[in-house]
């Protein structure tokens, strides 16, 4: 069923081990798929454990949030899904993926990338960031519940040629460093960081996740940012997140708190 890893991939798996626990194995890597994060629910329905890894040079299908594609060119990114089970970890993977893509750059590259919510890693200035990654989520639930969440994670390590509509927005690794990077390290790293804060999220306590989230995202406060809702459109001041990881915003004297949607960022 998979093609054959990438001996890189291999050694920093092998060294790793301790580190990332479960995450990463067992592994299943493809030279090109429709969607890594369908291709891992597939293994879930047919009960592949905890900590399944998906892994793609290329997706033919990807997607982001909304369903709008994902941007996966061969050799250019890390087209990444997991395996996840443990329902006590479920509410905020959203995050914990967040903060373990920037911390697992920051601990490979050096590079210090920020989040932006809900789920975009970014550098650069903030009136001129561009995407590096994103985290998208997505629950199988049944009649007992919860069944699995696949979290799938994006992350863009060497130029491409970018749809017009993102060329402005995206940016990659090797781009903002100007030096090559090792795919293997950036992976490890960040399985290693997710592996840890999964297990806080597993035990219960969430918030080591939400402060250290809170602590990569400086827009998420103080930010002007404008939406739509069915009254029209809406304009306030990003007020941090709460413990469910919904943004909270703060619109004349008053909180508006919001779960989901398109935030335009001013």
């Amino acid at each position: 069923m998979s093609d054959p890893v990438p001996d890189d991939l291999v050694a920093a798996l092998v060294r790793s081990v301790e580190r990332r626990g479960c995450f990463g194995d067992p592994l299943y890597f493809f030279t090109e798929t429709g969607s890594t994060n369908d291709v891992a629910a597939t293994l879930a329905e047919h009960g592949a454990p905890e900590g399944a890894t998906v892994i793609a040079s290329r997706q033919t299908a990807g997607r982001g949030r909304f369903g709008r594609t994902w941007f996966s060119p061969a050799g250019a990114g890390l087209y990444v899904s997991v395996v996840c089970r443990n329902p006590r970890a479920a509410p905020l993977l959203t995050l914990a993926g967040g903060v373990a893509v920037a911390e697992g750059i920051r601990a490979a590259c050096a590079l210090p990338v920020l989040i932006k919510w809900p789920n975009d890693i970014v550098t650069g200035e903030p009136r001129a960031r561009r995407k590096l990654a994103g985290i998208l989520a997505e629950a199988s639930t049944g009649a007992d519940g919860l069944q699995y969440v696949i979290l799938g994670l994006g992350i863009n390590l060497r130029p491409a040629a970018y749809p017009p509509e993102l060329a402005d927005r995206a940016t990659a690794l090797e781009t903002e460093l100007g030096r090559a990077v090792d795919t293997g390290l950036v992976l490890v790293e960040t399985l290693a960081v997710f592996r840890a804060l999964f297990d806080r999220l597993a035990a219960g306590d969430p918030e080591h996740v939400l402060a250290r989230w809170r602590e990569l995202a400086p827009s998420s406060r103080g930010a002007i940012v404008e939406w739509t809702t069915p009254a029209g459109e809406r304009r306030g001041t990003s007020a941090g997140i709460d413990n469910a990881g919904a943004l909270l915003v703060k619109v004349g004297s008053h909180l508006e708190r919001i779960i989901s949607g398109e935030l335009r960022w001013i």
